[in-house]
């Protein structure tokens, strides 16, 4: 018995999240279909007649301080419930994470920096070409303790993380500077403080 109260509770918890969904949708008269079908007569406009069929816009709570989100892979876009408050902003960063989704199909399998030359490419097309990298929306700011401390061995800049690097990073500007910009593991980042 008490596993099917487990569960029970589960779905009451899983609907619960649905209707305060639901509750963000209506709250503005965005409705997420709307968006997601300006987003795809966007991407046609512009040849991306596949990705136009598969992708999807959602609004995702779990986004606290960043206004959107673009996933190329899963082909989708989350956008910040908070800007509810902000309607004029809505269509902006539909476009600004629309932008990240369009530069990607572009360049096909090559990667592309999030805010390079091909998605400054990409906002022009859209018709946001004075857009900038980070908003400047009023959200709250968290402040995650930046537990680890990695340091550049060339010029001993420090690079404070709020999670531990699982991979191979160097110090951008030294492989700039010695290196032509491409990976140099002589300027790969230590971990100096936990």
């Amino acid at each position: 018995m008490p596993l099917l109260r487990q569960l029970e509770f589960a779905f009451k918890t899983e609907a619960a999240s649905v209707s305060d969904a639901s509750r963000f949708t209506q709250r503005s008269g965005y409705r997420a279909v709307y968006l997601e079908e300006k987003a795809r007569e966007l991407l046609r406009a512009y040849g991306a007649y596949r990705m136009a069929r598969e992708l999807r816009v959602e609004w995702n709570s779990r986004l606290k301080t960043a206004a959107g989100r673009a996933d190329y892979r899963q082909k989708l876009i989350s956008l910040n419930p908070q800007l509810f408050e902000h309607p004029t902003e809505i269509d902006r960063t539909l476009r600004h994470e629309l932008a990240h989704i369009l530069a990607q199909f572009r360049a096909a399998r090559r990667r592309v920096l999030p805010h390079g030359a091909e998605w400054r490419q990409a906002c022009c097309d859209l018709g946001i070409a004075d857009e900038k990298r980070c908003h400047n929306l009023p959200f709250k700011v968290s402040e995650s303790a930046r537990r680890y401390v990695y340091k550049c061995p060339q010029c001993q800049r420090d690079f404070p993380r709020v999670r531990r690097i699982m991979r191979a990073v160097a110090c951008l500007a030294c492989c700039r500077a010695h290196n032509g910009g491409e990976f140099d593991a002589r300027f790969r980042l230590k971990l100096v403080r936990l």
